[in-house]
Formats: structure tokens, C-alpha cells, sequence
């Protein structure tokens, strides 16, 4: 069994424990995921986030050179287990020096303020992927979540439908989100729509011809939130070449009502995976954990826990050629695609 992941967010989680004065690091630590686990649960590759929060983190640009400089500090302590991915003969390296991989993703694209030279930059720095909003408005489109509206969601059980179930489908990719588009393309950096309003999704299949991904989202017939997609979403990602990542997170797989524990079960993951497969066939499949940016999964509370999943999907009914297509053949693929 080999894993890609798409997306976690530990990077930040662990700059942030470090502001509170709590040392934890890559190689091994009390979060989801580190690198003691990942090499013992065979991963191939992991994406790892610059996750910036608009609303808490300050200058979102500072924010991210400071995660960067994490990164960097972690990759280069464990370069005996893990090393950075420029380029896709970099997986194929790697994995003959029995080393993980390592692809840099940025989180929040107001990161780059609208510049184009800061979106360069980036790449300069290694990132390969770039989810273009998180839950703010920004200078290349508008999410489905808008924290702003989001703030009285917990009020009642009406007021949470309201903000959970209802799609941005009017407020798409900005005109500078276009020209983002076409240069992304051109540099080789993979545009991640996870997060990204209805209408968005939309305007990135129109300005773009490689394939691109939802690096960590579920699926919206399944669980009526909307940071899931919807088939539609799901069919022109497939037929795009993309592929989407199921994400751990339990209010992704299963709503329950409004002030009760939703702890997450493999039985969810496994039904949006069905349900995936089954509408955009097994090629637009693959995993985005969302580790360490989330709560806790009972079931699935780490890179320890993949072997767990691995099994529950098989015992649903795929094969094992599926299982590694989902596991990391299909990621691998649209990298092969997309990485210059």
C-alpha cells in the first residue's frame, strides 16, 4: 500500500504551537501526522499547506514566509526520511532513494495580493499547488463559505442550514483570477478549487486546459455541505483528467443536527467514495485527509489509520487496482500531467 495526500495543514499547526511556546516537530509529534508514521504507513507523498487565516494571521504575505521558513527548517533537519518535489522525476528520485516526498501548497491565495510577482515567487520557493480562496473573498475569487456571513451559522439549526447548504453561484473568479490562471498553467503550479465558490469552479474549468483538483473535498449529494462538490463538479473534473481528495473531516461526510458530536466513521468516507467513483469513475478519485487542520476523525485520527480505510473500501467492493489508483496512482497521474 502506497498514500498520496493531497492536503494537510500540519505545517501551520506546528508554527503555531511554536508562538505558544510548544516545540513539536515533523519527524514526530501529537498531531495527525509526522514523519515516523508516514514512513511506517508506506507513504509516497504528502502535500503539505501554507495555510494562512486572513482574519487572525496579519499580513498574509509575513504569514507565509514564516510558514515557509518552517518547512524549509523541518525538510532540512529530516532530509534522511523526506525531500522536496520541484519537479515529477523528483517522486521518481526520491522514491528510488527510499526517501517520502514532500510538495510545498499554499492555502488562501490573498497571499499573493493580487501580484503576479508574488505568485512567481512562490513557485521560486517550491510551491506546486495553490488553493485559490480559503473562507474570504479575495483578490481571485469568492469561496462558498464566507466567514463574514458565517458568523451567526451557530445560532440555530435554520441559521446553519442556511450557511451550510447554500452555493455561491453568482460570485466567481475575478479578472485577475484569470490572468492567475493562465500563469499558473504556464509555470506549472496545479490550481485547487477546494474551497472555491459553485460559480468559480466553473470559471477555472473555463480558463484552464491541464487538469486541476479539489484537493480536499467530498461529496455534496452525499453530504449536503457546500466546501463538497457537486456530480456535475464531479463529472468535469474527470473529464478535465483532475481529481478530487476525500477529506476526513466529519461535517464533510455527515451533517448531524446542530450542538451534537459528529466524531466521523469509515462508513461515511466509504460512501462518498462510492458515490464518487460511481459518478466520475474510478480515475477522479484520490485522498486529501485535511490532517491537522481539522478535528479529530474518530476512526481515521491519523497517517496511522490508512491501512484502516484501505481495508473498509476494499471490503466495500473495490479492487485492489482501484484501491491504488485512489490511494495514489490517480494523484501521481495528474502530476505527471501538471508538474513541468
Amino acid at each position: 500500500m502506497k498514500v498520496i495526500d493531497m492536503h494537510c495543514d500540519t505545517i501551520s499547526r506546528l508554527l503555531n504551537l511554536r508562538v505558544e511556546g510548544k516545540e513539536e516537530t515533523l519527524r514526530e509529534n501529537t498531531g495527525h501526522l509526522d514523519l515516523l508514521r508516514m514512513k511506517q504507513g508506506e507513504y509516497l507523498l504528502q502535500n503539505f499547506a501554507l495555510f494562512v487565516e486572513l482574519d487572525r494571521d496579519g499580513d498574509p504575505w509575513e504569514r507565509v514566509r514564516r510558514l515557509y521558513e518552517l518547512y524549509r527548517e523541518e525538510l532540512g533537519k529530516n532530509s534522511d526520511l523526506i525531500a522536496p518535489v520541484l519537479r515529477f522525476s523528483d517522486i521518481e528520485r526520491n522514491r528510488a532513494e527510499g526517501k517520502l516526498s514532500a510538495m510545498l501548497t499554499v492555502e488562501e491565495g490573498a497571499v499573493c495580493g493580487g501580484d503576479m510577482k508574488r505568485l512567481r515567487r512562490l513557485y521560486d520557493m517550491g510551491v506546486r499547488m495553490l488553493t485559490l480562496t480559503w473562507n474570504f473573498p479575495n483578490e481571485l475569487g469568492s469561496p462558498n463559505f464566507d466567514r463574514e456571513l458565517g458568523k451567526h451559522a451557530g445560532e440555530s439549526q435554520r441559521a446553519f442550514e442556511a450557511y451550510f447548504h447554500t452555493a455561491n453561484e453568482r460570485d466567481g473568479l475575478t479578472e485577475k483570477g484569470r490572468e492567475f490562471m493562465a500563469e499558473m498553467e504556464r509555470l506549472g503550479m496545479i490550481p485547487d478549487v477546494s474551497h472555491l465558490s459553485d460559480a468559480g469552479f466553473y470559471d477555472v474549468l473555463e480558463a484552464t486546459k491541464k487538469p486541476f483538483v479539489a484537493s480536499h473535498s467530498d461529496a455534496r449529494a452525499v453530504c449536503p455541505c457546500v466546501r463538497n462538490i457537486t456530480d456535475d463538479m464531479i463529472r468535469k473534473l474527470a473529464e478535465r483528467g483532475g481529481v478530487m481528495g476525500l477529506n476526513y473531516c466529519a461535517d464533510f461526510l455527515e451533517e448531524v443536527p446542530l450542538g451534537q458530536r459528529n466524531p466521523g466513521t469509515v462508513a461515511a468516507v466509504v460512501r462518498h467514495a462510492k458515490h464518487i467513483t460511481d459518478v466520475g469513475g474510478i480515475e477522479v478519485l484520490g485522498l486529501g485527509s485535511d490532517f491537522d487542520g481539522i478535528d479529530t476523525h474518530e476512526e481515521l485520527p491519523g497517517v496511522q489509520s490508512m491501512e484502516k480505510l484501505w481495508n473498509a473500501l476494499k471490503k466495500a467492493g473495490f479492487t485492489e487496482g482501484q484501491l491504488e489508483k485512489i490511494f495514489y496512482g490517480n494523484v501521481l497521474r495528474v502530476y505527471r500531467d501538471t508538474l513541468n
